[in-house]
């Protein structure tokens, strides 16, 4: 009895988060034209829609290119400074990670309002380079959260170690810690890239007129009121991050049975 009620506990809290997502993939398939509770058949013609719109499309283009691009940058900046961060004294570092850790926690609205200030403040017009450097900054915090732990799981003998065997710094890191912390690294990647396709109110207040990203877009449509296709869209924005999660517990499983198998050898 003690397992069946941990187990109708754990499935009770699953059921009230996911009950959302699963009505809506449900009613995203639904022969009717705004989502409705009376089921009216199974139609496939709503996804096709998404596809034959062009404005659709081309938020789906930007929210992939902005995505993937910062997703990229800032995990390059993570890591670099990630290492820079373990380089520094203990106190130093504490500071530091504290005040990576700001922009996790503060309100998205305060961060948005901020960039379009410093915007203006440097003269700088909105267009796609101001969403894309809001997107860096937005997900670079993630990159180091996901690095630094593996940075200190490695430490620093075998990067020593392979600089006393005649290895640069450049090929010391590349050669012996970043495959050490690629597990950090990808997962920061991935994280990123999520939180950035996710995003809708830095994206919102960054953007110049005419560039729309899904999320803005849905938005943009729900003021002339909610359609199946917008269920739709949102279904394949949830299959697209189940996607990237499930591509992370393969990459993370493989890592570790790689390191157990090494370690048994």
């Amino acid at each position: 009895m003690k397992k069946f009620g941990k187990a109708l506990y754990i499935g009770l809290i699953f059921l009230f988060l996911y009950l959302p997502i699963f009505t809506l993939v449900f009613l995203s398939f639904n022969d009717s034209k705004t989502p409705s509770s009376t089921w009216r058949g199974f139609t496939l013609k709503w996804f096709r829609e998404i596809f034959s719109r062009e404005e659709w499309i081309e938020a789906l283009i930007n929210t992939l290119v902005i995505g993937l691009l910062a997703a990229g940058i800032a995990t390059v900046i993570g890591v670099a400074a990630s290492v820079g961060i373990m380089a520094i004294s203990r106190r130093q570092r504490i500071v530091i990670l504290q005040l990576t850790n700001i922009p996790m926690v503060n309100a998205e609205i305060v961060t948005a309002i901020s960039l379009v200030l410093g915007f203006a403040l440097f003269g700088i017009s909105l267009s796609m380079g101001t969403i894309l450097f809001a997107h860096i900054c937005f997900c670079l915090p993630y990159v180091i959260l996901n690095v630094m732990p593996k940075l200190r799981q490695t430490g620093n003998v075998a990067y020593e170690a392979a600089r006393d065997l005649g290895a640069g710094p450049f090929k010391a890191f590349f050669s012996v810690v970043l495959p050490d912390i690629m597990p950090g690294v990808v997962t920061g990647f991935l994280m990123s890239f999520t939180m950035s396709v996710d995003d809708f109110v830095i994206t919102y207040f960054t953007r110049p007129v005419g560039i729309n990203t899904l999320s803005t877009l849905i938005y943009s449509q729900q003021k002339v009121g909610l359609r199946t296709s917008m269920c739709a869209l949102s279904t394949l924005i949830f299959l697209l991050v189940l996607l990237v999660l499930l591509v992370r517990m393969f990459l993370t499983g493989r890592t570790a049975a790689d390191k157990s198998t090494n370690g048994g050898v």
